[in-house]
């Protein structure tokens, strides 16, 4: 997968707004199963019944959920619904105002459109009911968009969801949108059995639902055989039926995960992973200990701790109805964390004395004298819902002073220094806490590109102790270090029993040499999970068809499972284009071109797929073609700097040097801290004879710059003869690289040539 692709795939789902945990979060008195027939979008799929049906033989479970938060996940917009202040108020940010009227029961927002000009657009839904509210209107198309202005419950005012510039109207990140469309981001999650049904030919949807909100049938699956079996009189009044599957932890972590969709159609009692692909602990969505920075909902924080390998699942600790917590404050801890060990857990032990200021170090029944205020540390998304930390983390200032992770002590006493709760720790404890093992060293040398991080990194992966996301974590970190051999734990690894071991295994080995990749993950290609599969074939993709022997009937069903990756997101731009690049991997480059193409299609303003379609014909021999889609894409995002430098090559390509070296010069200015910008801007100029003006700029540079930018100011010195600054330069690269003998040895040669002059 190109870098380009990886980026813009990385920031569309780095901010997801909509699979907010606000639709964990709902309440209405009204009877929540009885969803209005006047919603256009409600069908009653295959196998599935409408949802009043259920509260008719379950009404104690029905008036539990009609509580929740769940319940009101989206909603006709109506009186009773709508949560915002649409008696024409008006809200401005940057310049762009924003108005909400209503007239003869419906909801009106006045603002900018896809255009640029200022639009009248109707309310259908609400979306989520506290601590925000969305709304969303329809534009066309079948398109549901989810506006970026929401309504602050608490406060009870309107605020922008976004952060630095606005952006451009009718692009990506503007409210009009791809990002914000509701058939496409949103879907999964707020709805009973959603259905996008998305139409390739024309880029619309016709999407359906069982019904608008969440229902019961979205936890417990199709109720049509349980209500027929109900009334034949076959059936007990548990929901528990042998007609409907158990609920398990699987149906949670479907929408409370950060995760891709690998297949539609998912339902309580399949297997979470043959469905989706969950994040494993990347930089930019886990701090290096592992808690939540990027808005990962709980399921790869949850997979860390030691309650989910104890056995631990959601409905221990939440009601599964009403969506509560079983327990008021640290009641709900104390249910295992008890002072006699609970027969339930065979190899862990919970036991002990917690629930006192001994331990926490409080007045008892005082804020930080709860549980979770120092295990479960909150983190603001969407600027104002605050999410627990499913990690269950011990606090630990003494890291945050070393390595920036947060600590619970220094979140709630603002005014207090890192150093300040380290000591108090220690003081409280001992310094033995200070010893306990983490996995923030070994992550935050990943992180950093330091190759002494994988031996670190390599005992996390051998730790069966580990749960087996930081394992699988920890693998595909260690391809990430570069230097080391990493193919023979990568091999080891892909043998792993845990999933996600084997899952981080599939993704390392797109970063080792591609004639190493099918010894290392081959074994993949059949395994018994989907995501793994998935990854497999998409890394093996480049693999001559010949090398694959008796793996080539699992590569074809890999390949079949990638497809089907694919055909489920038809929608997603940048999914269309990565399955270019493994159809180029694979010599189909007519496909690969439709699916680039394809790619623009759909979002025809992410500069990332008209940067993939530019390398995709520079690789095939197209200069002119690669030239022209790259200024295609500047002509759209004029201030990116990589784009000026991809247009540049192509320009260099093309033999148009002097163009060439205006881009460079532009990409160099917008980002000014890239050395390989300006190391390829001194080779340009030399190149177009024009070494003195190199030289200048290098010296400027070296100040601050790298050996790369120094070694070339002392080979352009060393070319025009200007000894003096050779040797400064040869003198500053030798502080960066004392053991080179070799510049030690020119130091030498240079003083004796400048003295003899």
């Amino acid at each position: 997968m190109a870098a380009s692709v990886r980026s813009a795939a990385v920031r569309g789902v780095a901010l997801l707004l909509f699979l907010v945990l606000s639709f964990a979060k709902h309440s209405l008195a009204s009877d929540a199963l009885s969803t209005p027939a006047a919603d256009p979008r409600i069908s009653i799929h295959e196998g599935f019944v409408d949802e009043k049906t259920c509260a008719s033989c379950h009404a104690d479970q029905a008036a539990a959920f009609s509580k929740s938060h769940h319940a009101k996940a989206m909603a006709l917009a109506d009186d009773e619904t709508v949560r915002g202040d649409f008696d024409n108020s008006r809200f401005e940010h940057d310049g762009v105002v924003t108005t909400f009227t209503r007239r003869d029961g419906r909801f009106f927002v006045n603002t900018e459109g896809a255009d640029g000009g200022e639009g009248e657009f109707e309310v259908k839904y609400t979306f989520a009911y506290e601590p925000l509210q969305q709304y969303l209107v329809e534009i066309g198309g079948g398109r549901l968009q989810a506006l970026d202005i929401a309504w602050d419950t608490v406060r009870r005012q309107w605020f922008w969801l976004g952060n630095g510039t606005p952006a451009k109207p009718g692009s990506t990140y503007h409210w009009t949108g791809p990002f914000y469309r509701w058939n496409r981001t949103c879907i999964d999650c707020h709805s009973t059995d959603p259905q996008a049904k998305f139409q390739p030919q024309t880029n619309e949807y016709k999407s359906t639902y069982v019904a608008t909100s969440i229902g019961c049938q979205s936890c417990h699956g199709p109720g049509a055989k349980h209500v027929a079996s109900a009334r034949s009189g076959n059936a007990s009044s548990s929901m528990q039926d042998t007609s409907l599957p158990k609920v398990d932890a699987g149906m949670c972590f479907a929408c409370h995960a950060r995760r891709t969709r690998l297949l539609d159609g998912y339902q309580p009692g399949k297997p979470f992973l043959d469905y989706f692909s969950p994040a494993l602990l990347r930089p930019d969505l886990y701090f290096p200990d592992g808690q939540i920075r990027d808005e990962v909902f709980e399921y790869g924080s949850f997979q860390q701790s030691k309650m989910a390998r104890a056995g631990v699942t959601c409905l221990d600790c939440h009601r599964p109805h009403d969506a509560g917590l079983k327990a008021e404050g640290n009641a709900l801890c104390t249910q295992c964390h008890t002072e006699t060990k609970p027969e339930r857990f065979v190899k862990q032990d919970p036991s002990g004395l917690f629930d006192t200021p001994a331990h926490t170090r409080h007045q008892a029944s005082s804020t930080g004298a709860q549980c979770a205020n120092c295990h479960m540390p909150e983190r603001t998304y969407m600027k104002v819902d605050p999410r627990r930390d499913h990690s269950f983390v011990i606090p630990r200032p003494d890291l945050s002073a070393t390595l920036g992770t947060p600590n619970a002590c220094t979140t709630c006493h603002v005014d207090r220094t890192n150093d300040w709760a380290a000591e108090k720790m220690d003081k409280w404890y001992g310094t033995q806490w200070r010893k306990r093992a983490s996995i923030a060293h070994a992550f935050t040398g990943a992180a950093n590109g330091d190759g002494a991080a994988v031996e670190a990194l390599r005992d996390l992966v051998g730790d069966q102790t580990q749960a087996g996301i930081v394992r699988g974590s920890a693998i595909a970190a260690m391809s990430g270090t570069g230097g080391a051999d990493i193919t023979a734990d990568i091999q080891t690894a892909a043998t792993d029993a845990d999933p996600l071991v084997r899952l981080g295994a599939a993704e390392a080995a797109g970063n080792i040499p591609p004639e190493q990749r099918l010894d290392a993950i081959g074994k993949l290609l059949g395994d018994q999970t989907r995501a793994v599969r998935v990854a497999a074939a998409n890394v093996l993709a480049g693999t001559p068809p010949h090398l694959f022997g008796d793996q080539q009937v699992n590569f074809e069903a890999a390949v079949a499972d990638l497809r089907a990756y694919v055909e489920a997101n038809a929608d997603v731009a940048e999914t269309q284009s990565n399955y270019g690049f493994f159809l180029f991997a694979r010599q189909r480059t007519a496909e690969a071109e439709a699916a680039f193409r394809r790619a623009i299609s759909l979002d025809s303003t992410l500069e990332g797929m008209r940067i993939n379609l530019a390398e995709f014909y520079r690789a095939t021999g197209q200069n002119d073609r690669s030239e022209q889609t790259y200024a295609e894409a500047i002509g759209m995002a004029p201030e990116r700097a990589d784009l000026r430098y991809g247009h540049a090559l192509s320009l260099v390509r093309k033999q148009a040097l002097a163009e060439a070296i205006t881009e460079l010069a532009e990409a160099v200015r917008l980002d000014p801290q890239n050395s390989r910008y300006k190391t390829t801007l001194a080779v340009a100029l030399d190149s177009a004879g024009r070494t003195g003006e190199a030289l200048d700029r290098l010296d400027g540079w070296a100040a601050g710059g790298g050996a790369d930018v120094i070694g070339l100011a002392l080979q352009y010195s060393l070319k025009l003869r200007r000894l003096p600054e050779a040797l400064r330069h040869a003198e500053n690269l030798a502080r960066l690289r004392p053991e080179d003998q070799q510049i030690s040895g020119l130091i030498g040669k240079l003083k004796q040539a400048i003295n003899g002059k």
